[in-house]
């Protein structure tokens, strides 16, 4: 199975395909929409990297995917801007998982 990546800039793009992974880069709702349609379309491809600025801006759409297809798995991954993310965001999730404080 491949990985493909689906980016909102170029710098993302251009790091992944250095390492050897495919991919697109695309701005809008309907581009996203279209190049997700295509990406699950393609049996080969078994993991989706998405750039955290899709999951933030257009959740909707990448919920609709999780929760409908078994593959390809979604992963969100923070671009050269950084994670939009708190620094604590792995603890406060475990905290609220189990309902304990680490």
């Amino acid at each position: 199975m491949k990985m493909y990546l689906i980016s909102d800039n170029v710098d993302t793009y251009t790091g992944m395909r250095l390492a050897g992974v495919e991919g697109i880069v695309v701005h809008e709702k309907e581009e996203l929409r279209k190049a997700l349609e295509a990406t699950l379309a393609d049996k080969e491809i078994g993991i989706i990297l998405l750039t955290e600025r899709f999951g933030r801006e257009f959740p909707e759409i990448i919920d609709d995917v999780k929760l409908n297809h078994k593959l390809p798995l979604i992963i969100e991954i923070p671009d050269r801007h950084g994670t939009g993310r708190a620094p604590d965001f792995i603890t406060s999730y475990v905290n609220e998982a189990i309902g304990l404080k680490l």
